[in-house]
């Protein structure tokens, strides 16, 4: 992986805080031109740092009220990979990971109400082969969304 330096450093900081901030104000923050810019973020996202682009849609605004977290216990862990398949057709799933400890994967959901909850618990995650069982965590409110830290180090 190519080196990624102290201007990389700064820009990433920059635009984790606003994406939408135009690539001259970028330059301008960063003392050099927006040609440069647009290269280093191409480069970046090259190189993988950069994954995506796009805009954050509140789920409270189209209705989705209840965030979710479950964990799942699987009958095998080696059903993980068949189990994601049929996570991919519940829309409301927005994450899934595969851990250690009690639970084989947590999952994260967004359901409209403790109802519409209850009917993706009973009828979609808990009927899908492999699952033996669920626990459910609803979060309250979200106290902390961010990025990574960027650290500036001393580069000598």
């Amino acid at each position: 992986m190519d080196k990624i330096d102290h201007l990389d450093k700064k820009i990433l900081e920059i635009i984790s805080c606003n994406a939408r901030l135009p690539f001259k104000d970028v330059a301008a923050e960063c003392g050099v031109s927006r040609a440069a810019i647009h290269q280093r973020v191409q480069r970046l996202i090259d190189m993988g740092v950069i994954e995506g682009s796009g805009y954050h849609v509140n789920p409270a605004s189209l209705g989705y009220n209840t965030c979710t977290y479950v964990g799942i216990t699987l009958e095998r862990g080696s059903m993980y990979k068949e189990v994601v398949k049929d996570f991919l057709k519940i829309p409301e799933i927005v994450e899934c990971h595969f851990t250690t400890g009690p639970y084989t994967m947590l999952i994260k959901l967004y359901a409209r109400d403790n109802a519409h909850l209850m009917e993706l618990l009973n009828n979609c995650l808990q009927e899908i082969p492999g699952v033996i069982a669920t626990e459910t965590l609803i979060s309250l409110k979200q106290s902390i969304k961010k990025e990574v830290p960027i650290c500036f180090q001393h580069e000598d």
